[in-house]
């Protein structure tokens, strides 16, 4: 299994903080936010993160990653030229996720404590096909650009 941590985006909501810097760069409590989704991955057992962000902030996430080797990590990056969402995330990755399955996670997304993580882990472990997606319902989803479940459960 194969991780993809999708940290693009024009931080718009978070401006004017993310003026000159990747919303992913900035901290959450101790640690820049593209470590959460990073340590969630790492956290269910992939060790093969592709980083996929803009092409003004890919260098800076580099510096602060590196090639992963520090942490047992296998970090390899891509540039999204524009805004083009989670599809072509995996376009984007076709040649790193290869043959393999693979998971997708946003770069702001943060997910902590021991029953998510266990959660997670236990998803990609068990994982056979098709498709898992972890949401938290709001009340106006198209404000935040996420999925929307219809009442037969479907996306």
């Amino acid at each position: 299994m194969r991780g993809i941590v999708l940290a693009g985006g024009g931080g718009s909501r978070l401006f004017p903080a993310t003026k000159s810097v990747s919303k992913q760069l900035l901290a959450v409590y101790d640690k820049p936010m593209v470590y959460y989704p990073v340590w969630a991955l790492v956290a269910a057992g992939i060790g093969e993160i592709l980083i996929i962000s803009t092409p003004r902030d890919l260098p800076a996430i580099k510096v602060l990653l590196g090639d992963g080797s520090q942490l047992g990590l296998a970090l390899s990056y891509e540039p999204q030229e524009n805004p083009g969402g989670i599809a072509e995330a995996f376009l984007i990755g076709k040649s790193f996720i290869g043959g393999d399955a693979v998971t997708l996670i946003l770069g702001d997304n943060i997910f902590i404590g021991d029953r998510i993580n266990h959660l997670i882990s236990t998803k990609i472990q068990t994982f056979s096909g098709g498709a898992h997606i972890f949401l938290k319902q709001v009340s106006d989803p198209k404000r935040f650009g996420v999925a929307e479940v219809g009442a037969d459960g479907t996306i």
